[in-house]
């Protein structure tokens, strides 16, 4: 109603002041309320063509591609220790809630991992679910016990494996796994694991979160975690096997501390991994008729400049 009501203040001032102009210029009335009914029209016609009319619809051709990303995060109790402020974990969950965002077009998938690995969200395209999960990160979700690297990839290598039905014959889409971790792993050899993953062409990005002086794990009770002699336990980064599994597939090792945020360039490399298309459909496409409403206010605009000089022509 406001801007109405301004629309209308300056029609009124403009048909004041052209009113004076015509006074001087001997111009008829009659002359200027063709005008004036030109450029409402050729207005309203302007308003129409923005708002982009539609009538009918066309089929086109649309391709759909992707890539799956998984998320595979570490919660054993090291990820609780502070030297990455707040905590290891907590400062992941924060940088990978960005990076959901930058994936709208992309599946998501979300693993946890300690002594076991398990499947907290499957591949889906709802960023906000993974969001989601990623909130409810913690170090107990999971028993208690020595983490292992290995788990989580064959969970996944089982996955990525799965034959194709005989419905679907669709080629496997790019993969990437996003690794996040203190790389303390107290599992067995990695090597088999890492050659069956390249095989499969999938790509792992690893993110060590820590740093090399380490810190302690606090307690619930204010306390620290303490080992077998009873000395406060003080965990570590361990980028060996994170670097190992990023240059054996491919990806890129990334470092998560104070000082530093690996997860600007590991986003840019993620965006530039092409997708595998999957199919070409047909849909239905709604067809703009802008360009009607536009060229009939382009003709009364200009026969509006015919009309204005045909009157001051002397």
């Amino acid at each position: 109603m406001l801007v109405l009501a301004l629309v209308l203040g300056l029609l009124g001032w403009h048909w004041r002041r052209g009113g004076r102009l015509a006074h001087l210029l001997g111009s008829r009335p009659r002359h200027r309320g063709w005008k004036a009914v030109l450029r409402l029209v050729a207005g309203g016609l302007l308003l129409a063509a923005g708002l982009g009319p539609s009538l009918g619809v066309s089929q086109r051709p649309v391709r759909t591609a992707g890539k799956d990303v998984w998320l595979l995060v570490d919660v054993s109790r090291s990820m609780d220790a502070t030297d990455v402020a707040p905590t290891r974990l907590l400062r992941a969950q924060a940088e990978l809630q960005d990076l959901v965002a930058q994936f709208p077009a992309d599946r998501l998938g979300l693993v946890v991992f300690g002594a076991e690995a398990v499947v907290q969200c499957p591949l889906t395209y709802d960023q906000a679910a993974v969001q989601t999960f990623i909130a409810t990160l913690r170090t107990s979700l999971l028993p208690a016990g020595p983490t292992t690297l290995q788990a989580p990839l064959e969970l996944l290598l089982s996955r990525l494996t799965v034959a194709p039905s005989a419905g679907s014959p669709a080629p496997p889409r790019a993969t990437a796994l996003v690794v996040v971790s203190d790389g303390e792993d107290f599992g067995e050899n990695l090597e088999p694991t890492l050659r069956a993953l390249g095989r499969t062409g999938a790509r792992v990005y690893t993110v060590g979160v820590g740093t090399a002086a380490g810190g302690k794990i606090p307690k619930s009770n204010g306390s620290f975690v303490v080992d077998g002699r009873g000395r406060a336990v003080q965990t570590r980064l361990r980028e060996g096997p994170l670097l190992q599994l990023a240059a054996r597939t491919g990806g890129q090792y990334a470092e998560l501390t104070n000082q530093q945020n690996g997860f600007g360039p590991l986003l840019r490399s993620l965006q530039a991994m092409q997708g595998t298309a999957e199919q070409v459909r047909t849909v239905a496409v709604a067809d703009n008729r802008y360009r009607y409403p536009l060229a009939a206010a382009l003709l009364l605009l200009a026969l509006e400049v015919l009309l204005t000089v045909t009157i001051i022509r002397p």
